[in-house]
């Protein structure tokens, strides 16, 4: 069974998240530069079978637009035609850095260990992952 990936986008650097292969859990692969995200996204599509793509979409409480929702928008259209075949979702991405620093207390990491930003990026893009997840199974 093909795996589902997320995507944390951001202006410098983008975390990523993919489910097991019976795509019953999230997670965290690795953090990438935004500007070598499509190649390392050809490279991971050539080893691996996915078969839907989940990117964070940025929105404000009131549900508008925020400062990066259109960096997020003109990945989706790069990302579509690059891979064609692969299907891309939006979703909420509302808090999941504030989640991902939360685990990260959780998870007892050190103050230091919490300052990576890299690793933020990708607790977030479990977050999204695991909740679509979620979401997916509810329905």
């Amino acid at each position: 069974m093909p795996r589902l990936l997320a995507i944390d986008y951001g202006s410098k650097r983008c975390g990523i998240a993919v489910t097991d292969p019976l795509q019953i859990i999230a997670n965290g692969l690795t953090t990438v530069k935004s500007f070598e995200l499509l190649q390392y996204l050809n490279e991971y599509f050539e080893r691996e079978q996915v078969e839907k793509v989940v990117i964070g979409y940025p929105t404000n409480l009131d549900g508008t637009n925020t400062h990066a929702t259109p960096l997020v928008l003109n990945f989706i259209k790069s990302f579509k035609k690059k891979f064609p075949t692969v299907p891309i979702v939006p979703v909420d991405e509302q808090y999941t850095s504030k989640l991902a620093t939360r685990a990260m207390l959780d998870m007892g990491l050190k103050k230091k260990d919490r300052r990576k930003k890299e690793l933020v990026d990708e607790i977030s893009a479990t977050i999204i992952l695991q909740g679509y997840l979620n979401q997916s199974k509810e329905t």
